[in-house]
């Protein structure tokens, strides 16, 4: 009696393929974005910063300006330092939020393609 030669499983090589085509996806997207590194980070930080950091300056001189054309109960300065900082926080949490679709958005592309 001859015996059937027996066959390797479906699944086995589905799976492999899928884990193959992921891998090759992945490596793909890393040569796109080779250059986001340490410089890319660090320019991140620093429009980060500078979001916040250039209208609480600006807030606080218009508020020294203010204060001395205009002296008055309140503190001008103190007023317009928080505000400029309170704008600036929000200019950057904006900025952030819509980075971080466009990676999420990035990376579902990628996983789908």
């Amino acid at each position: 009696m001859a015996e059937t030669p027996k066959k390797r499983p479906q699944v086995h090589e589905n799976t492999f393929s899928r884990e193959i085509g992921k891998k090759e996806a992945r490596k793909l997207r890393a040569q796109r974005h080779q250059g986001r590194g340490i410089w890319f980070g660090l320019g991140t930080i620093g429009v980060i910063g500078w979001s916040v950091a250039l209208p609480t300056v600006l807030g606080a001189a218009l508020g020294v300006w203010l204060d001395h054309r205009h002296p008055g109960k309140y503190s001008w300065t103190l007023m317009l330092l928080t505000i400029g900082l309170v704008l600036g926080c929000w200019n950057a949490a904006h900025w952030l939020v819509r980075e971080q679709k466009e990676i999420r958005k990035e990376q579902e592309d990628g996983h789908n393609g």
